[in-house]
């Protein structure tokens, strides 16, 4: 399990979102727990969502919110690896970087 807990990660989406759904899709396959938040069932998302997107300069879903980072929209694949690498516990990037090359 990678050193980011559930519920750090948020994404606020809706059912049928194509970005929202490749978002949470490319967060799962690289081990990264996430708190998934519907916007179309949750009012109070909906807003925390759209005040987080408007203050970016934007209206898309996904809005994700991730602790030490700025919070973004849309499908981002490099903040996703982004945040894969910050969920590498010091001892495996030691012990990675020690490992021969295979």
């Amino acid at each position: 399990m990678s050193a980011t807990e559930a519920g750090e990660v948020q994404v606020f989406g809706r059912e049928g979102c194509v970005q929202c759904r490749a978002t949470c899709r490319a967060l799962t396959e690289r081990g990264i727990a996430f708190e998934s938040v519907d916007v179309d069932a949750d009012l109070d998302a909906a807003a925390t969502a759209r005040r987080v997107a408007q203050a970016g300069g934007s209206t898309q879903l996904p809005v994700v919110q991730v602790p030490g980072m700025a919070p973004w929209t849309g499908f981002r694949p490099d903040l996703i690896d982004a945040i894969a690498k910050r969920a590498i516990l010091p001892s495996d990037a030691t012990r990675e970087a020690r490992s021969p090359a295979r």
